[in-house]
């Protein structure tokens, strides 16, 4: 079940990510959930190193650094996306 739960928040992050940034991006959807994963781990990191990983009631500084954490990726993985793919596929 926890591998279900991951791949719903990857999903949202990812989208909400994609959302965000400006342009068009390239990614597809399952990159853009595994992108979105990897973001949540990363926000869970960074939430862990500066001590607010658990607060009392929602935890909302950990939640913006997992979307953070999946902007920076998508952007990137947008970027290595489309360069692996070559520049005929994008469109801005």
């Amino acid at each position: 079940m926890n591998w279900l739960w991951a791949i719903v928040v990857g999903l949202v992050l990812g989208l909400i990510a994609k959302a965000i940034l400006p342009g068009k991006q390239q990614v597809p959807l399952w990159l853009t959930i595994i992108l979105g994963i990897l973001g949540a781990l990363l926000g869970n990191w960074a939430a862990s190193a500066l001590g607010v990983e658990h607060t009392k009631g929602i935890d909302w500084i950990r939640h913006l650094l997992q979307l953070a954490g999946a902007v920076i990726l998508v952007a990137l993985g947008d970027r290595l996306w489309v360069g692996v793919r070559g520049k005929k596929h994008r469109t801005t």
